[in-house]
């Protein structure tokens, strides 16, 4: 029984491991994404600026209508 256990917590282990460094993985990709393509982000953030204040504005009327 106890081998049993110690095989399941091996296991556990090496999946949190896992999921440890392909998290790790992702961060550096989205790092290196963003120095990479910097004006395009910048140029995204700009362009989303209209929308995202046009939300806004709705989200603040339908809450001042209640």
């Amino acid at each position: 029984m106890a081998d049993t256990q110690k095989c399941f917590d091996l296991k556990k282990a090496l999946a949190t491991l896992f999921k440890v460094i392909l998290g790790l993985v992702f961060l550096l990709l989205g790092g290196l994404a963003m120095i990479r393509w910097w004006h395009i982000l910048i140029l995204l953030i700009k362009g989303c600026i209209g929308p995202f204040f046009i939300l806004a504005g709705v989200i603040t009327l339908a809450i001042a209508k209640e």
